[in-house]
């Protein structure tokens, strides 16, 4: 190798070594698979809360329609109140992954040592694989083992408990949580809220069955 045929290879090695044209490509290709992560990270958190937030919203909604049913209250009126529930949770796809309890709490009416609430009627909605957590059709009725009430907690005072001559309806909606990308983040989860309102207007409690629907027509719990 001659001198200048050195000069020019140690020219050239020079103007390559000084080129930084694909350094910012090279720093992309690193940093790529940290940004794909943190972007799911943040869309399934993002879903996560949404989904919350719309479990929570049909426990109230079903809670609050079946308050607002004066007179009476029919197998129709729940296949009608499920029905909304249906299409308002159709993003979460509620019916195949979750499960809804409607129940209707009031006093027992009995003497000590038996008082206490009681659960008269209870419907459920959904195909998911889940019981209540808070009590069946028929619980407390002879017995004080509702005597502080329905729902979380563990005192009468953490408790929801039916006013004297009246009802509440108590919901309890549990949801296998659907996952945007992948359940690796946050893993299996259930999704759990419960809502209570007052009966407002309506005296007579006992659930009606005025059409005849057959127990596969009605939101039957078995």
């Amino acid at each position: 190798m001659n001198g200048r045929t050195y000069q020019r290879l140690r020219a050239r090695m020079t103007s390559i070594r000084r080129n930084e044209r694909g350094v910012a490509l090279v720093e992309f290709a690193f940093s790529l698979p940290v940004l794909v992560v943190l972007s799911m990270a943040g869309l399934e958190t993002a879903n996560l809360a949404l989904a919350h937030m719309r479990v929570s919203q049909v426990a109230m909604m079903v809670a609050d329609n079946a308050a607002r049913i004066r007179t009476s209250i029919d197998e129709a009126d729940i296949n009608e109140i499920m029905t909304g529930a249906d299409l308002s949770s159709a993003s979460l796809k509620l019916k195949a992954n979750g499960r809804i309890f409607l129940s209707d709490l009031e006093p027992n009416g009995l003497s000590s040592p038996n008082t206490g609430q009681y659960i008269r009627w209870q419907r459920c909605w959904g195909q998911g694989s889940f019981t209540s957590s808070y009590g069946v059709e028929n619980n407390g009725k002879t017995n004080a083992t509702m005597a502080n009430g329905m729902g979380p907690g563990t005192t009468a005072a953490t408790k929801i408990q039916a006013a004297s001559s009246s009802a509440v309806m108590f919901v309890e909606v549990a949801y296998n949580y659907q996952p945007l990308v992948s359940n690796t983040l946050f893993g299996a989860k259930i999704i759990r809220y419960t809502s209570a309102f007052t009966v407002r207007e309506r005296t007579d409690q006992a659930i009606k069955n005025a059409g005849n629907l057959g127990a596969s027509a009605t939101a039957s719990c078995t």
